[in-house]
């Protein structure tokens, strides 16, 4: 049954101008760069420069707009067509196809070959058939980033019948892999195992005893070489020890991911521009935002001009206010993008200005045990600003620093007490687990129980599985694996 009836509900909405200040505030330097150029080819009424808005803008465009309706506009007074055309104008029919010596112009990227451009490159090189061409060429198409061919070969067969309408055999196939494939450059591309990549890899190397013994511990022994089951590897080749340091010097030497190399170059380089630069001199320290971060934005004096004279006219025709409306909200737009980029310039600097205050004795010495516990929530009731205005911060920019650049939420960490009672960074208690274990014996690395030992000695009462995650977050293996002879 339908019916009416009243509810009120109490909702709060973020103005456009402050959304666009919250996008422009997560914005690293180079998007914020791009993001300028887009405004500045978008609105006429901005411009770079120092030079500034005129105040009495604001209120010619108020009054006029709204207040006098009913006045007409002599359309002689002012040519508006001639000054918005200046806005359709392309710029490059105002400069010139020759390069200054001191412009900077782009230079650009040299594409290069694919990995797998350079295998059928390679293929084309080699005395086949067309059948064994279109086996091999397939099977190089399977083939993953890392250089493994990883497919169950019921599928490559049941893929070669379908797309390439070739019924072959798994005999026929193993062959065309062994013949072609697995002549390829790099070596071990095509591997179906790790194991197998490691022995195509050895059998190009020159037959020196290391090398057999490579191969041997590989065909016999690779499961308790992958866990570092040194001990059992001796006792089951009879080797001595120096004889499996050798063979393990050998396998150092090979590349577990042959495909690697070509996937690297594929990748795009990004490059890092540092928003804040710190600077220690003398026991102070210095911040400064980074000036791509700071541009020197100002209206169109052409556009405030325009606006005089509409306010000086003695007519004010419809269709001159039409196009005089259309100058405002440019006019708007602009100032409003520049009052955010102000805000943004200021909400940067408030919220660094607070860390370094907060980690001050870090900046001041660079020693990572004197990091303090920090977060998020701290910074935001310090500079009295949202917690979500602060990680928009935190999340996207980075300091450069005598101790290198990172992002500023590397100075933030969750906190715990010691054994006397102090509060202290869990950054702090990383660093000297990643020292103690920079520090063992290898031969007889330390267990995360023997680890646990050594902090609590230190000062640091933590569980044995708050060892484990730190030492897992610092990218570290356990004991078994980070063993060697």
């Amino acid at each position: 049954m339908l019916k009416q009836h009243l509810q009120l509900k109490l909702s709060q909405k973020l103005s456009p101008q402050q959304i666009q200040l919250m996008k422009l505030i997560q914005l690293p330097t180079q998007a914020f760069e791009q993001r300028i150029r887009q405004e500045l080819e978008e609105n006429p009424a901005l411009e770079k420069g120092k030079e500034e808005l005129d105040n009495d803008v604001s209120d010619v465009y108020e009054d006029d707009l709204y207040e006098n309706d009913t006045q007409e506009i002599d359309a002689q007074d002012v040519n508006i067509d001639d000054y918005l055309s200046d806005d359709e104008f392309p710029d490059y029919k105002t400069q010139s196809n020759n390069y200054a010596e001191q412009e900077e112009r782009e230079i650009p990227y040299a594409a290069g070959q694919s990995f797998y451009q350079s295998l059928i490159d390679q293929l084309n090189q080699q005395m086949t058939t067309e059948r064994e061409w279109l086996i091999a060429a397939f099977l190089i198409g399977s083939i993953d980033e890392s250089g493994y061919l990883r497919r169950p070969m019921l599928d490559l067969l049941d893929d070669l019948a379908f797309n390439e309408n070739l019924i072959a055999s798994e005999h026929e196939i193993e062959q065309v892999m062994e013949q072609f494939l697995h002549k390829l450059d790099p070596a071990g591309v095509g591997a179906r195992t790790l194991e197998e990549c490691l022995l195509i890899q050895l059998s190009r190397k020159t037959s020196t005893e290391a090398v057999k013994n490579a191969k041997l511990l590989i065909e016999l022994a690779f499961d308790a070489f992958s866990k570092k089951h040194y001990d059992k590897i001796m006792q089951r080749l009879k080797w001595e020890e120096h004889t499996l340091r050798e063979a393990l010097h050998e396998i150092e030497k090979l590349n577990p991911k042959p495909g690697s190399a070509f996937t690297e170059q594929g990748k795009i380089t990004e490059h890092i521009i540092p928003d804040f630069t710190l600077m220690v001199q003398d026991g102070s320290i210095d911040i400064q935002l980074n000036g791509r971060n700071a541009p020197e934005l100002h209206v169109s004096p052409a556009y405030q001009t325009l606006m005089h004279t509409y306010k000086d006219g003695a007519d004010k025709t419809p269709s001159l206010k039409e196009a005089v409306t259309f100058i405002k909200h440019k006019l708007d737009a602009a100032q409003w993008f520049i009052d955010a980029i102000k805000q943004r310039q200021d909400t940067l600097l408030r919220t660094m200005n607070a860390i370094v205050a907060h980690q001050k004795e870090y900046f001041l010495t660079g020693d990572e045990t004197k990091i303090k516990p920090l977060i998020l929530k701290d910074i935001a009731q310090e500079i009295n600003m949202d917690i979500s205005t602060v990680s928009r911060v935190v999340n996207s920019k980075y300091v450069d620093t005598p101790y290198g650049t990172h992002l500023v939420k590397y100075y933030f960490s969750e906190g715990m007490k010691n054994d006397q009672g102090d509060d202290i960074s869990t950054k702090e208690i990383k660093t000297i687990l990643g020292q103690i274990i920079e520090a063992e014996d290898k031969s007889k690395p330390l267990n995360d129980d023997d680890l646990t030992k050594i902090l609590k000695e230190k000062g640091y009462p933590i569980a044995r599985r708050t060892v484990a995650k730190y030492r897992e977050q610092l990218g570290l293996p356990v004991a078994r694996l980070r063993k060697s002879l």
